[in-house]
């Protein structure tokens, strides 16, 4: 419940979390609330300040930091999906690729779950339940930026493309390509976020 408030923005950047006034708002004891944070504090998603821990401020540093680890981990899974895939990951693939092209720029959600879907199963392509840990613990921090770079014009069309590109180069088992365009699918991510956080103010701490 914490995570998902922290991730949805319920539970604003800087917002002091104090055991008791959180295990009363969630309407459960406070041990539970003290593991819930814990691990939250271990994910990344507060942080400790000198009264105590905090949902963690957003940043263009952050989202610069977060995207320099993820282009590295996203190209890595490109080539060891490229390397390690199965022709079930390949239809797989493929079914989300369609699916993908069928929604429509406008459709905010659509492109977002399609999106998701897809970079989802480059992940599980890989067969490395270390990357996909990794992958997903990264996706939390991303989480904090609800804005999608899919919205900025012409990105889906991109996007699409791109993932059509990488799709063939891991069917085709061309492990370093895999690895460029997956690189340079999250380069141009990374812009477009950074010029969406240069937009939005952010909170002070």
């Amino acid at each position: 419940m914490l995570q998902r408030a922290i991730l949805s923005g319920e539970l604003v950047p800087g917002q002091p979390l104090v055991e008791t006034s959180m295990a009363e708002w969630c309407g459960v004891s406070r041990t539970p609330v003290r593991e819930a944070l814990s691990r939250l504090e271990q994910d990344g998603l507060v942080r400790r300040s000198e009264g105590g821990l905090v949902v963690r401020v957003r940043s263009p540093e952050e989202i610069l930091d977060i995207y320099e680890v993820r282009m590295v981990l996203e190209a890595t899974v490109g080539r060891v999906a490229a390397e390690r895939r199965t022709d079930h990951d390949i239809r797989l693939l493929r079914h989300i690729l369609e699916r993908g092209k069928k929604v429509t720029p406008g459709d905010r959600a659509g492109m977002v779950e399609a999106n998701q879907q897809f970079h989802r199963m480059v992940w599980r392509a890989g067969h490395n339940e270390s990357l996909l840990d990794l992958l997903e613990r990264l996706n939390l921090h991303l989480g904090r930026y609800p804005e999608t770079t899919l919205t900025a014009p012409g990105r889906w069309a991109v996007a699409l493309r791109e993932h059509g590109e990488l799709t063939d180069a891991i069917e085709q088992r061309r492990a370093d390509d895999a690895c460029r365009i997956a690189h340079a699918h999250f380069v141009g991510a990374r812009d477009i976020r950074l010029a969406l956080i240069a937009e939005t103010p952010v909170a002070a701490g």
